[in-house]
């Protein structure tokens, strides 16, 4: 299944239904007068958050949503039905934002999560409604009301507890394969991750969610490359794993890049918790890696934590570090959340 994050869509709630202008017909009674029913209200949008999609994809082929007409009234002084409700599931974490693309009408963070985007139109009321006693056989009756209509962009943004950051080609796609059964594509060039992927990691009982995104490079912020796109996804973690690449030359500049990056995308994300991790260690002798180490702690001012992907070496120490920062559910995540290796 394809990745989409973002998608542009429109939507319609229904009308109203007509009133009935209708007058009573039975034998043996001269002086009926009216009966004609009020129509039915229009049905409204809704979207609702549901936990078995994690993607947008399906709104790349369906663009116009409209919901069902209300009923006209009829004689006998009948109701027309209302009509039903269109209901567009979408992912959780999926926000509702206004053409302007600026304007975010709504936020649904939870399964079950519902947001009436567009109400239907009331129905018309029929003649019966407008009887009196100075007039008694009224033909008017009035149309149903038209149901709201608008163009509304939806955007997605993942929920997982942990976000994996780093320079292209830092093993991000490697440490989400030895911590999770997800497989991502990887590969010995930059830019191999060219959309997000969730895996589900299991530590002291616990169950956690990991998102890695593209890649960042310097200038990131101002739109280059492809990673700031998918950082919108790590917003809402608890904590950011920042992974360097240990076989860079400089693992301290490494690091400044990417920080200047989130910090010019959004100091709320920037101040988000965060563990450095040299990634590679299976490459470097013990005399590197302790070097590299000193450099990054002097830049970062906490311990750096010193792992390899590839060859599963402090993996365990590292979860356990990011699981302190993530606060305990009250139930472990739900299956849809298995691995999405192809989101």
């Amino acid at each position: 299944m394809k990745f989409l994050d973002e998608a542009k869509i429109f939507i319609k709630a229904g009308d109203g239904g007509n009133g009935a202008c209708s007058f009573r017909h039975e034998k043996f009674i001269e002086f009926g007068g009216p009966d004609g029913g009020n129509g039915g209200k229009g049905g409204d949008v809704v979207f609702e958050a549901v936990q078995n999609l994690n993607t947008l994809i399906d709104f790349r082929y369906q663009q116009h949503f409209k919901a069902q007409r209300g009923t006209n009234g009829m004689g006998r002084c009948k109701t027309g039905p209302s009509g039903d409700d269109l209901v567009i599931k979408v992912p959780v974490g999926t926000e509702i934002v206004a053409d302007d693309r600026e304007t975010v009408l709504a936020d649904l963070m939870h399964p079950g999560d519902r947001f009436i985007a567009a109400r239907g139109g009331l129905g018309g009321r029929g003649n019966d409604s407008f009887k009196s006693s100075t007039n008694q056989a009224p033909e008017r009756a009035d149309p149903g009301e038209p149901g709201e209509e608008l163009w509304v962009w939806l955007r997605l943004k993942l929920i997982a507890d942990i976000g994996l950051v780093g320079m292209p080609n830092a093993g991000k796609s490697t440490l989400l394969t030895a911590l999770t059964r997800a497989r991502p594509k990887i590969a010995d060039y930059p830019f191999t991750t060219l959309h997000p992927n969730l895996g589900v990691a299991t530590i002291d009982g616990r169950e956690i969610l990991l998102a890695d995104i593209p890649g960042l490079i310097e200038g990131a912020s101002e739109g280059t490359g492809l990673g700031t796109h998918f950082l919108k996804h790590v917003e809402r973690c608890s904590v950011l794993i920042h992974l360097i690449d240990g076989t860079s030359e400089d693992v301290a500049d490494s690091y400044r890049i990417i920080r200047h990056e989130l910090e010019q995308y959004s100091p709320k994300l920037a101040t988000k918790q965060e563990i450095v991790a040299l990634n590679k260690t299976d490459a470097l002798t013990p005399e590197e890696i302790r070097e590299k180490q000193e450099q990054l702690e002097k830049v970062v001012g906490s311990p750096v934590f010193a792992i390899s992907g590839v060859a599963h070496q402090g993996l365990t120490d590292l979860l356990r570090r990011a699981i302190s920062f993530i606060p305990v559910k009250g139930e472990t995540l739900n299956d849809t959340f298995e691995e999405k290796n192809e989101l």
